[in-house]
């Protein structure tokens, strides 16, 4: 049960389940190498885990073009990591145009427990290669990091409420598929200050984490950057909450509304 609660909470943090509209290719990205977003992520009043997230330049290329090196690290937190220590690293290789990842990297820490991976994505052959064997897929498939950079980027001002997305992913030796249904604006406080937000109710299904009837709820700035600022989750023992702690270097300023 540990392992599985805690690798909710670091991929909350990490991926923090992501929008898409319809998956077309993006024309600007609204990030940029340098932006660094960390998150807080809380069991009931504890803190249980935290969450960095960080975008960098690289001079690897593939097929001669240029990529952006994204690196997610996750680690429990207080008493969480005395009891059950966490440490995993995620690294993502995006192309700088359409975010379409190449390479993915993870290495998890939990316990224990260790797991490692290292996945290729060939966009041409519809093929990715993992440690544990070859996946053929169609359309635009991604890993979770990259999933969160390319939906912030797409054009989210033709969406109303009520209107579902399905985002493709390869994570554990397969492809995920996640739902997500836009629920609407919200105002949400976090340590960075309020925001106007748009409101996303991202599946999920009951099992050893969540209730029957739970719900995850995902806020993100109703922005130019369109960051995650919160999330939150019922599980069957208490609720997990995400909150944005910290954001620099990002393309655009980050504007909290005034009191």
């Amino acid at each position: 049960m540990k392992k599985y609660f805690l690798t909710l909470l670091i991929f909350i943090g990490s991926i923090s389940l992501s929008f898409a509209q319809e998956l077309t290719s993006v024309s600007d990205p609204v990030f940029k190498a340098g932006e660094q977003l960390s998150y807080r992520l809380k069991y009931g009043f504890f803190t249980a885990a935290e969450a960095d997230l960080k975008v960098e330049n690289t001079d690897i290329k593939y097929n001669g073009h240029p990529a952006y090196h994204i690196i997610v690290e996750g680690r429990t937190a207080g008493s969480f990591d005395v009891f059950y220590k966490v440490r995993n690293r995620y690294e993502s290789y995006v192309d700088e145009k359409t975010l379409l990842p190449y390479f993915y990297a993870e290495n998890r820490h939990e316990g224990s427990w260790n797991h490692s991976d290292k996945v290729t994505f060939d966009h041409e052959t519809n093929k990715i290669t993992a440690n544990k064997g070859t996946y053929p897929f169609t359309g635009k498939v991604f890993d979770f990091v990259s999933a969160y950079y390319f939906a912030r980027s797409i054009n989210v001002s033709k969406l109303h409420v009520g209107q579902t997305f399905e985002l493709k992913y390869f994570l554990d030796d397969g492809i995920n598929s996640l739902g997500i249904t836009y629920v609407g604006t919200e105002k949400i406080t976090c340590p960075m200050g309020t925001f106007n937000c748009l409101k996303f109710n991202p599946t999920i299904m009951p099992g050893r984490i969540f209730k029957k009837n739970s719900k995850l709820y995902l806020w993100i700035t109703d922005d130019e950057n369109r960051i995650p600022v919160k999330a939150q989750v019922e599980v069957i023992l208490g609720s997990v909450t995400m909150e944005l702690t910290n954001a620099k270097g990002l393309k655009f300023p980050l504007a909290p509304l005034k009191n």
